[in-house]
């Protein structure tokens, strides 16, 4: 069983989080938070598989919050909700350690998608926000960015194959099964992709996955 952790201070939002999330069996809304730092301490207290935090709100808001847990509790893994026009948020949850990223007004698919890929040790990108997350990386980056897609080029077939999915937001272990690896070999594979696409994280390297059309937008699944 996959226990949540919500934190959105909009009672209406959590309300259709928790509908959506009940349509899974194996998914179970463990507890539920009004602010951030409200969140912290059911995450320390409920350690949840995902924690599914709100950008703004009141108070401690939802970054402060999910870098928090990020330290507090690393088992728990952090997927933020958020909302088109917020790109300089995601960006700095990103820094903060962030393993996803939900659009409120996505497809409910993608909620479920991306809670069992983050409860994983997955990351998920929503399709449509993930073209707008790499464009709001911040200019000290740029350089970066660009060294990392002409690198992308240099991949072997099979390290394109694991960043594929790795960008659909599969775990380690999923894409070993699909690609028939051992786990070890997957994450050393993962391992070299990071040090070549100077991503720093998963989402970095998922985010760059999408950007270079090794995932579809329309299905979320690698071609």
């Amino acid at each position: 069983m996959i226990g949540v952790l919500l934190v959105d201070d909009e009672a209406m939002v959590r309300a259709g989080v928790r509908s959506i999330l009940g349509n899974d069996p194996e998914i179970e809304v463990v507890a539920e938070a009004s602010d951030g730092r409200e969140g912290v301490d059911l995450a320390w207290s409920h350690r949840p598989d995902v924690a599914l935090i709100d950008i703004r709100m009141p108070g401690m808001n939802g970054l402060e919050a999910a870098a928090e847990i990020r330290r507090a509790v690393p088992g728990t893994g952090v997927a933020i909700l958020t909302t088109f026009g917020e790109e300089e948020y995601v960006v700095r949850a990103l820094d903060g350690g962030a393993d996803g990223f939900l659009l409120k007004t996505g497809d409910p698919r993608e909620l479920l998608l991306g809670v069992r890929a983050v409860a994983e040790g997955g990351a998920f990108l929503s399709p449509k926000v993930a073209r707008r997350v790499l464009n709001g990386l911040n200019h000290e980056r740029s350089t970066d960015r660009l060294r990392a897609r002409e690198r992308l080029a240099q991949l072997t077939a099979r390290e394109r194959e694991v960043l594929a999915l790795l960008g659909a937001g599969l775990s380690n272990g999923e894409i070993g099964r699909r690609l028939f690896m051992v786990e070890g070999t997957v994450k050393g594979h993962v391992s070299t992709i990071f040090r070549r696409l100077d991503a720093r994280n998963r989402v970095e390297a998922a985010v760059l996955a999408h950007e270079a059309g090794l995932v579809s937008p329309a299905s979320d699944n690698p071609r």
